[in-house]
């Protein structure tokens, strides 16, 4: 798909060449459509409300490299004892969801509007926003979700009910981003969290090539239940 010379309704959507605010600012306003949210992501840009919508390029850029990703010995074991099922692009909005009213302790509010919910599920109906699911007991426990152009997969956000369920969530994508020729997983914004998965800080420059690099290559779109088989 080409996203750069996108028209909607007649009118073209841009996104500005350069930060304008700082911050990585880029644009302000506007809203979910998915044809803004698809021209975004393939110029390394994400939304993040707070009053109104902002839309960020930062200049630090945190991405987990699938061949780098790594985890504990512990949670190895953990994985071993096989208590968790994996279920991916079953209950999209659901995930998102919960990633909207699940609170963290470094986060005092949701992020997540009701229209991005409508307008990211729309986005897993083309087959290019995904969900992988952690089930206890066929009980939805964990998850994440994000958005994949090319052979990248943007993480938006996850969330966790019972311990090791987002990690659990997050050791699956990698898998399937091993298995699937996806170069980066991007991360957006320095979180220490990630750190301990091997995730890392590069320039917006080196974001932006490798990110070019990964659009000439075929999306997988589609539900990706039947791609992923442990």
């Amino acid at each position: 798909m080409e996203f750069n010379d996108l028209f909607f309704q007649g009118e073209k959507i841009a996104f500005p060449e350069q930060s304008f605010l700082g911050d990585g600012v880029i644009a302000i306003g506007g809203d979910f459509s998915p044809y803004r949210l698809l021209l975004a992501y393939s110029n390394g840009i994400f939304p993040w409300p707070d009053d109104t919508i902002y839309w960020f390029r930062p200049e630090e850029r945190m991405v987990l490299f699938p061949d780098k990703y790594n985890t504990s010995k512990s949670f190895r074991s953990f994985l071993s004892k096989q208590i968790f099922e994996l279920r991916i692009d079953t209950q999209f909005k659901t995930v998102m969801k919960n990633c909207a009213t699940v609170k963290r302790k470094e986060e005092g509010g949701t992020w997540i509007w009701p229209e991005m919910i409508e307008a990211y599920g729309y986005l897993h109906q083309l087959g290019l926003a995904h969900s992988f699911e952690c089930y206890k007991n066929n009980q939805l426990v964990g998850g994440l979700y994000g958005v994949s152009l090319g052979r990248s997969f943007f993480g938006e956000s996850m969330f966790s009910l019972v311990s090791n369920a987002s990690k659990f969530a997050l050791y699956h994508l990698v898998q399937f981003a091993l298995r699937n020729t996806f170069q980066f997983i991007d991360i957006q914004v320095y979180n220490p969290h990630f750190e301990q998965f091997g995730a890392q800080v590069i320039s917006e420059h080196h974001f932006s090539e490798l990110l070019k690099i990964n659009l000439q290559q075929e999306s997988l779109q589609g539900k990706w239940t039947d791609l992923y088989h442990m």
